[in-house]
């Protein structure tokens, strides 16, 4: 509850927030709130307007939309060697190869007319996007999405709940340096591990943000739980002190419901801390309570 800013201490800032969460899930359809609104509003309370997310993503540039997460502008950093891999899949690398003039023109068309909704550019793939879901034949979205993980394209903002794209040399800052691979993927895990105070070291998998952190942090067991936890060691002085919660009303893509969806419930942490004991041996630490949510 703590590292996910849902105890009675609020934060003050917007981009405060994302950095501490590492992400928001941009999910822009619900009949009452989009989900990114309603994440901040629960950290925030009333001192947050929807417009303050729309002018940092869209005029200060603090903050980014990538792969539909929202994150910090300089996270960019960690994603810029992963932007010069070949796709994972090979079906989508061949789909690539397939379309060049493809991607040729849309390139062209966001360099005339950008920033552009995606239904405003022509689709001129030569070989339609196969599935069985619902991006059959949506060549021009599968296109930006394809150019925006390899960072070519950008999401510029946001035209009545569609997103609008651009060039990414336009979108993005000049002179973020590349962070190796290996060192930013090290680097994106302990800072999801940081946001969520305890997280399985695996985990089943994601279709947009991992829930795991690979070997990020400490080991711990949860007493009553199979699963290879890891804690970040900035949550261990926690374990001590006085909880103090409140009431939050959250989104169903908030970070703790996913997180919670595959997690077992919280109990005895024993944390195995060289730093502080000397030693490799587990210390135990029984939580002052057990944590809760009001919903």
């Amino acid at each position: 509850m703590r590292a996910q800013l849902l105890d009675a201490h609020r934060p003050v800032s917007l981009v405060e927030v994302v950095r501490a969460l590492t992400v928001i899930q941009r999910y822009p359809y619900a009949d009452i709130a989009p989900s990114a609104d309603l994440v901040l509003w629960s950290r925030l309370g009333s001192r947050y307007e929807p417009d303050d997310l729309q002018r940092a993503l869209e005029v200060d540039r603090s903050l980014l939309e990538l792969d539909g997460m929202i994150r910090p502008m300089e996270d960019l950093a960690l994603f810029l060697a992963q932007f010069a891999r070949p796709p994972a899949y090979a079906k989508t690398r061949e789909w690539l190869e397939l379309n060049h003039e493809f991607r040729a023109d849309l390139l062209q068309e966001l360099y005339d007319r950008g920033p552009v909704l995606a239904r405003e550019l022509p689709d001129t793939a030569r070989y339609p996007w196969p599935s069985s879901g619902w991006t059959n034949n949506r060549n021009v979205t599968q296109m930006l999405e394809c150019l925006m993980m390899r960072g070519e394209v950008a999401i510029a903002g946001q035209q009545d709940g569609a997103r609008t794209w651009d060039l990414a040399e336009r979108v993005y800052p000049e002179g973020l340096p590349v962070t190796p691979f290996e060192e930013a993927f090290a680097i994106r895990n302990d800072r999801r591990l940081r946001s969520l105070g305890v997280a399985p070291a695996k985990g089943p998998k994601q279709p947009l943000e991992p829930i795991d952190v690979g070997p990020a942090g400490l080991p711990a067991t949860i007493e009553g739980s199979d699963v290879a936890w890891r804690i970040h060691p900035d949550v261990l002085p926690w374990l001590d002190e006085d909880f103090e919660g409140r009431t939050a009303l959250l989104s169903p893509f908030d970070r703790l419901v996913v997180q919670a969806e595959v997690e077992a419930p919280l109990g005895l942490l024993r944390a195995t801390d060289p730093a502080a004991t000397g030693s490799s041996e587990s210390s135990t630490r029984p939580p002052t309570a057990r944590p809760r949510l009001c919903v």
